[in-house]
């Protein structure tokens, strides 16, 4: 049998009213990457209203007219926020849970990469980077949490990754960062789970956009996606498609769950 084969091409699936009636807010969803993937499934999938932030102040105004326009019944909202700061992380929350009528669902997409050895990391980059890709979450999970637990229910899903569990060079701040989300997920999840909040995450591998290919050279792109099983990168929308699902009635008894949407769990 050869060992190499045609890279399949993925089939985009609609929208079946996963977020029927639901209300969503997203965390860095402005641009191309997993954010905005996310935020459109959530349109595609019949949320009633739905709230996105990033720091990037053209790039979200842009992004919220996209989604004005994949459907106009959906109320679409956003705002500013700098995850790394405690008051703009509550402005944003409380801005939501008003303009929305309560969050129904959050994403923490959030994060920030880079290729640095630890012989030569500075500690303004190390901490920068676990602050942007893990203390956002926690900041964003205890601000929402305090909104969804008088309800008892809701729901909130996680960005990981699969560096989570795996070792590559030049990423020690990024995977620290992203195994410390896995495991800020399984432990916040027990909590909110006593009041019918579900968290999980998703753990990709390697999702192309452009936001990543300016982060790495395209040799090692190249030879990152070859090693998937499909033997190619991600679309944004594959992962946001396993957000939806754990957003969703259909993952009801998921709890503290990392879901690797890759081949590469380890």
């Amino acid at each position: 049998m050869s060992d190499t084969f045609p890279v399949t091409e993925p089939v985009y699936v609609h929208g079946h009213g996963l977020l029927k009636g639901r209300s969503v807010l997203i965390t860095a969803a402005a641009g191309v990457g997993i954010g905005f993937a996310a935020a459109t499934r959530a349109v595609e999938e019949g949320c009633r209203a739905i709230f996105i932030s990033d720091i990037h102040e053209r790039r979200l105004g842009e992004a919220a007219e996209k989604l004005r326009a994949i459907s106009p019944d959906v109320e679409v909202y956003s705002q500013i926020c700098n995850v790394t700061k405690e008051d703009e992380v509550q402005a944003l929350v409380d801005a939501a849970e008003e303009k929305l009528g309560g969050i129904d669902v959050l994403i923490n997409n959030a994060g920030l990469g880079g290729l640095r050895n630890v012989v030569d990391m500075p500690d303004d980059e190390w901490d920068r980077v676990i602050d942007v890709t893990l203390t956002s979450v926690m900041r964003m999970t205890r601000a929402t949490l305090k909104k969804m637990m008088p309800r008892r229910k809701g729901v909130i899903v996680n960005n990981a990754s699969v560096l989570g569990w795996r070792a590559q060079k030049g990423q020690s701040h990024y995977a620290a960062a992203k195994a410390g989300v896995m495991a800020f997920t399984r432990c916040s999840a027990l909590e909110a789970a006593e009041y019918g909040i579900r968290i999980n995450a998703v753990s990709p591998s390697i999702a192309m956009h452009e936001f990543l290919k300016k982060a790495s050279t395209p040799e090692e792109l190249a030879r990152l996606a070859a090693g998937e099983a499909f033997g190619r990168a991600a679309e944004v929308w594959e992962i946001a498609n396993v957000m939806m699902f754990l957003a969703s009635d259909y993952a009801g008894y998921m709890v503290g769950e990392v879901v690797s949407v890759s081949s590469q769990r380890a």
